[in-house]
């Protein structure tokens, strides 16, 4: 979301009504001594405010004004957000959608931490994260007030300031102030020195393993590989990259730190992007969490008995989950279009490569139609014109960056930034494929080139780690500079909310995965509510880069090309997910993995999920579930950009 485009509140319809109904300005609590008719009876309203607002996506016409209050009763103070009524105008958003985002009655018991966000432009907001690790939707104040919600609710209930960020508040925290920065991270035992270096407990079949620190140079890359067949690789159990994903995925939650911290901090020692496919190569041994007795009782929990899948998911799977297909090949490809190279049935077209994929040769051309970059109905000759234009266009975009010189990068300190993290990044992403591997290959350098163009055009979003993972299958499928970008531009139209600033594209996603399997699994619902596990974190690689490094690199590019299409649903991959969870739910439960546990256990599923079986279980779920499953999904969740409504860029009239 870009801040620079909040202020234009002329087409906000949730403004404008709240505007008619009147602002009521904020009320401290020595001048609230009444109780509201609206509240229980007991109760005391110690703060109300109007405007505050919640973004369910980039379109105003898609944002829920409402009303803010804090309630004391008794010896508790309670938060409620309630969605202002009877606002027409917004037509895209039902009742249920509006009822969706309502907080009623919010105990600041089981507040963990709220976060100020206080722009240069654009609006204040903040975020309530929950002890739970839930955070609710950031709360935009279109008039002010944050300063006196905090002042607020100083009055009522214990707040202090984080020691580590100005802008988070701690509730209810009591703990000395290196304890009080652990547990609101949810990290294990970490030092962190420097803001580099960092230990933490490992598997004990690891932890005799000395692992250098990977200091950012290339000789601290070097040393960081081990020799195989001649050529560098990675070791494959490298604590620092455990304790990456842990940081990183932990750190989600607050947003400072998911995207500047804990940038800084895994910046020199983030997995260098070998896969799946990589650790079969390398002998990593999957961890057998069969029942095998183990050297150490104590890390052996007893297996207890597991309540049954209320689905039967295996019958579920057999009577809604389709077998899979062959790929989509050249005489298919070329029934599918008419005469002057237009698709014939787009919606069935779709349907094929959901249920098979495409063949490798197709997949430059059919690529760019799933992602937008030309549109189904557009003539060869019309797809040939788009290409050069955009040709054009790419080459000015990446010439303003080219055109820096040395003095006026001394002065750009945003410039300097990116490209380092890029540079970094490049090198450590697919090295181990032949298109990748090897000392100055063009390909990292057009996939750097690609990167820093693209931070460029998007300079609000700019660059985050993770990205070079999504464009990486994209250059290696078009093997085009240009073509490339403009895919990868109509892909983060999709995805870019997964690397916003205030992480609101990544919340939602787990918010909606939670009420998932609440909906489709409630034992493994209430298991993960009783081991603070319903933040879901360990699910957040899987998000963030649509599963790039769970399977080998020709399964991520057919699992790609099915979610594109929409198929059933535009969130499949949050099918596939609850899908993943299901298949080893017996597992989870019956092992009683709690957090840790857990998160170990996914991350080490990389290159073992058998990704034809799961596609079958998610389509059966997401069948299975219908109208139900999509109410769990708030608006606005991504990806939010139907491909047949939305086309990225607008073919040209006048071809011919």
């Amino acid at each position: 979301m870009h801040e620079t485009e909040l202020h234009d509140l002329s087409d906000d319809a949730d403004y404008a009504a709240s505007q008619l109904q009147g602002s009521v300005s904020m009320q401290r609590s020595d001048s609230v001594k009444t109780s509201s008719s609206a509240e229980p009876e007991g109760a005391e309203l110690v703060y109300l405010k109007d405007n505050v607002t919640i973004h369910t996506s980039q379109l105003a016409s898609e944002r829920i004004s409402g009303r803010l209050k804090l309630i004391k009763q008794g010896s508790s103070l309670l938060l409620a957000w309630i969605p202002y009524k009877g606002q027409n105008s917004n037509a895209r958003l039902s009742e249920k959608d509006r009822n969706l985002y309502t907080i009623k009655g919010v105990s600041f018991s089981d507040v963990r931490s709220i976060r100020r966000h206080t722009p240069t432009l654009g609006w204040q907001y903040i975020i309530v994260v929950m002890s739970s690790g839930l955070a609710y939707p950031p709360l935009y104040f279109y008039s002010g007030g944050v300063k006196e919600f905090l002042a607020t609710i100083k009055q009522h209930t214990f707040i202090v300031r984080s020691a580590d960020d100005a802008n988070v508040f701690l509730v209810n925290d009591f703990e000395n102030p290196l304890q009080r920065t652990l547990s609101s991270l949810e990290l294990p035992r970490a030092v962190v020195a420097n803001g580099l270096s960092a230990s933490t407990s490992v598997s004990a079949s690891h932890s005799a393993e000395k692992q250098p620190i990977d200091d950012g140079s290339v000789s601290g890359d070097i040393a960081s590989l081990s020799l195989y067949n001649g050529r560098p690789r990675p070791k494959v159990h490298d604590p620092a990259r455990d304790l990456s994903i842990q940081v990183l995925e932990k750190f989600s939650l607050v947003t400072r730190f998911a995207r500047e911290t804990t940038s800084q901090l895994l910046r020199e020692s983030l997995n260098n992007g070998y896969g799946a496919s990589e650790r079969r190569d390398h002998g990593l041994h999957h961890h057998d969490y069969s029942d095998k007795p183990s050297p150490d009782p104590e890390k052996a929990p007893e297996e207890v008995p597991v309540v049954p899948d209320p689905l039967e998911f295996d019958k579920l799977s057999l009577v809604w989950g389709k077998p899979r297909q062959s790929p989509l090949g050249s005489q298919e490809w070329a029934a599918s279009l008419d005469s002057e190279g237009r698709v014939i049935d787009s919606k069935a077209l779709k349907k094929r490569i959901f249920y098979g994929g495409v063949e490798h040769r197709l997949r430059r051309e059919v690529w760019a139609l799933l992602l937008g970059y030309h549109a189904f109905d557009s003539t060869y000759a019309e797809r040939e014109y788009l290409r050069s234009m955009k040709k054009l266009e790419y080459e000015t975009i990446k010439h303003q960056w080219q055109s820096i010189s040395a003095e006026q990068a001394k002065r750009f300190t945003k410039f300097r930034e990116r490209k380092g993290l890029i540079d970094k990044d490049v090198v450590r992403t697919d090295r181990s494929l032949s298109f990748y591997e090897g000392d100055d290959n063009p390909n990292v350098n057009l996939l750097r080139d690609i990167l820093l163009t693209y931070s460029f055009y998007n300079f609000d979003l700019g660059y985050c780690q993770g990205m070079s993972d999504l464009l990486s299958p994209i250059l290696y499928v078009t093997e085009d500079e240009s073509e490339s970008f403009w895919c990868f531009v109509a892909l983060m139209e999709r995805l870019g909310p997964n690397f916003n600033r205030d992480q609101n594209g990544m919340h939602s996603q787990l918010f909606a995965l939670c009420k998932l399997v609440e909906l489709l699994d409630r034992p493994l619902h209430n298991y993960f509510k009783q081991n603070d596990c319903l933040n879901y974190f360990f699910c957040f690689r899987w998000v963030l880069i649509q599963f790039k490094r769970e399977f080998e690199y020709e399964k991520v590019l057919r699992l790609w090309e099915i979610f594109w299409t929409h198929h059933l649903s535009e969130h499949l991959h949050l099918y596939v997910c609850v899908a993943i969870l299901k298949r080893y739910r017996n597992k989870i439960m019956g092992k009683q993995m709690d957090f840790d546990t857990l998160l170990k256990f996914i991350n080490e599923l990389s290159g073992y999920i058998d990704l034809d079986a799961i596609l079958r279980d998610a389509e059966a779920l997401c069948i299975c579930a219908g109208e139900n499953g999509a109410a769990c999904i708030p608006p606005g969740t991504p990806p939010s950009l139907p491909v047949e409504t939305s086309l990225l860029f607008p073919q040209q009239d006048d071809v011919l």
